[in-house]
């Protein structure tokens, strides 16, 4: 028998190109449902996935999972060898990512190709490729306490939002109390802080909850933490920040790591508020908003 590998796709007669293409995608996408065929490879990708567009060291990824380094390195090889991470280096640090155009490719291969794109497979919001409806947005905001990131990003999506937006935000860990450097602040910045409280995540899991339209980790804890996909498929993302209540130092080294962290979500809240919700679709705004968690 003839192996492919002796032809070449300019020799091939456009009936055979097409065969050979769809058997090369075929085999493609056979060894990647393989390498996500195991569990801990399932969970890498997973976390990453909660994580994109950005990335994670090992480190962070072990603890996170609880798995051994040994294995965690055959994993992460496996997964970049069928092409659904990528790894890039920053510093001394090694950042694994996934790679989204290749991870919507095996989708649309799953959905489109194998399933014939049958519209009962997609999820309501997404079978009507219709823009943003221009309403007043729901919007949650996660972190781990609850206590300073996620209360600066309520506070100002409330006030730059100028009434288009209704904020909320969440902790994932409960007994949180409000950060006195981040009131503080609020204040001087002109924010009302008197209905400001900190909330544990599951007030926002009842039924009867305000039914969201974005969810946003701002913390790379809460990101990371093995969550069911939220109810009604809202728009997500990650602006993941360091934690400005682990800040060492005097008073005033606390307070202005404070500040800089409100300033780095003040710019991404101003140029999400900035958006024309009214003509993007989820796609392209989806897109807009991986592309604020790159500033």
């Amino acid at each position: 028998m003839i192996g492919l590998g002796i032809f070449t796709k300019v020799s091939l007669c456009r009936r055979c190109q097409i065969h050979y293409s769809r058997f090369m995608e075929l085999l493609d996408a056979t060894q990647t449902f393989t390498a996500l065929g195991h569990p801990g490879r399932l969970s890498v990708f997973r976390m990453l996935m909660r994580l994109a567009p950005q990335g994670a060291r090992p480190t962070e990824i072990a603890d996170v999972l609880s798995m051994v380094p040994n294995t965690l390195s055959h994993h992460l090889a496996e997964l970049e060898r069928c092409g659904l991470i990528r790894v890039a280096r920053q510093g001394r640090s090694l950042f694994y990512s996934v790679d989204l155009g290749r991870a919507e490719a095996l989708v649309d291969y799953l959905v489109i190709d194998c399933c014939r794109g049958r519209p009962a497979l997609y999820p309501p919001e997404f079978r009507s490729p219709t823009a943003m409806d221009p309403k007043p947005f729901q919007v949650l905001f996660i972190c781990s306490g609850n206590s300073a990131r996620s209360i600066f990003a309520e506070a100002l999506l409330r006030d730059l939002g100028q009434g288009r937006f209704q904020a909320f935000s969440a902790g994932t860990r409960p007994g949180s109390q409000l950060n006195p450097f981040a009131l503080e602040v609020l204040a001087r910045n002109g924010h009302d802080t008197s209905a400001l409280r900190s909330k544990h995540l599951s007030e926002f899991q009842v039924p009867d909850a305000p039914k969201m339209d974005f969810v946003f980790t701002v913390c790379d804890t809460a990101a990371a933490e093995e969550c069911p996909p939220w109810p009604g498929q809202p728009i997500s993302g990650h602006w993941g920040l360091p934690d400005p209540v682990k800040a060492q130092g005097t008073d005033a080294e606390k307070g202005l790591f404070f500040a800089q962290t409100y300033a780095s979500l003040r710019r991404r809240i101003a140029a999400f508020t900035a958006l024309p919700f009214s003509q993007l679709d989820r796609i392209a705004l989806q897109a807009s908003v991986d592309d604020l968690s790159r500033d």
